[in-house]
């Protein structure tokens, strides 16, 4: 399913996640694949990550179960299409697997709903619906806190939901996007810089740092490009973040898109921030442009929004340039 007949199926996968986002009702009936991923990453840290081991064989046990996790992954990712290629129309269902594994539309939805609570003012509801999609403690954040985190999350998650899987998809089929999946779900769950992760969750991190290294870079050039529909000075601004502020981010990656974003919107994101009750003196991402403002609004997470659409229109305008190109050569 690879070279000339994964870009039909990955922008079918596409088109499905935009109309019908994720299938919750089927959810009820079938877990989704993270869902499974994250029960093995679970039953694993149980049974591997133990307290009494010292650090060198935490990071052994947490590299075993990158291996396992990840492998497993892929290797049904063979076993499926294999399987699909047997079935009438088979691809199609390969399509609708891959969807899953993409966060286009659920992004849009969470992060609409932030901007909806903070324009009709009720900055509660703003908190508990942002701190489902931010990895930042949002219980005392104010409004414009509450817009930053929201666009943060948008920025970041259009890299590491959006176009990582269609990089990986693009490269190894359905396998690779289940394989990055599944690294990304290790991460999110065993990735942390605390007492418990910071070597049983070592190789997650680093690795998927690895895999998001270019889909970040990619992230970033799409949004800075995407900021033409507004015009060359908020190009230029995005572009100029980018140069100066990417690196700001403690991630290797997170940086990128953020500073697209942040250049694009004339805003700055970052700075001073707690995770799990922990200060984090960041430095302000955006900074680099004049007139650049903390103060972030409901309507900043709009065109945030306005962005990020037209961006993934363009990734799809992509693959549809790709699809015709091989199918002509």
């Amino acid at each position: 399913m690879l070279g000339l007949t994964i870009f039909p199926i990955l922008l079918l996968a596409l088109m499905i996640d935009a109309v019908f986002g994720d299938p919750k009702p089927l959810y009820r009936i079938v877990p989704h694949p993270a869902q499974m991923m994250g029960w093995l990453i679970e039953q694993l840290d149980k049974q591997l990550n133990l307290e009494e081991a010292d650090d060198k064989s935490k990071r052994l046990n947490g590299m075993i179960t990158v291996i396992i996790v990840v492998g497993l992954a892929g290797g049904i990712g063979w076993g499926l299409i294999t399987l699909f290629s047997l079935i009438p129309y088979g691809w199609i269902l390969e399509a609708i697997l891959l969807s899953t594994m993409i966060a286009g539309r659920s992004l849009y939805e969470h992060v609409a709903a932030v901007a909806k609570a903070l324009k009709a003012e009720k900055i509660v509801e703003a908190r508990e619906v942002a701190s489902q999609i931010v990895g930042r403690d949002t219980e005392f954040l104010d409004r414009h806190g509450v817009a930053r985190a929201a666009i943060e999350s948008l920025s970041e998650n259009f890299s590491d939901g959006v176009l990582a899987p269609i990089f990986w998809t693009a490269l190894f089929g359905l396998p690779g996007a289940l394989a990055y999946k599944a690294l990304n779900t290790a991460d999110s769950m065993i990735g942390h810089r605390n007492e418990r992760y910071l070597h049983f969750g070592w190789t997650a991190a680093r690795l998927d740092d690895v895999a998001n290294f270019i889909p970040a870079r990619i992230a970033a050039l799409i949004l800075c490009l995407t900021a033409f529909v507004w015009g060359r000075n908020e190009a230029r601004r995005s572009w100029l973040a980018i140069r100066h502020d990417a690196k700001k981010q403690i991630s290797v990656n997170a940086g990128y898109p953020e500073a697209a974003m942040a250049g694009a919107l004339n805003i700055r994101l970052a700075g001073p921030r707690e995770y799990d009750e922990e200060p984090v003196d960041g430095e302000w991402i955006g900074s680099a442009n004049e007139g650049s403002t903390a103060d972030a609004t409901h309507e900043d997470i709009s065109k945030g929004l306005l962005l990020y659409v037209n961006a993934c229109l363009l990734s799809a305008s992509v693959i549809v340039f790709l699809t015709v190109w091989l199918a002509q050569g």
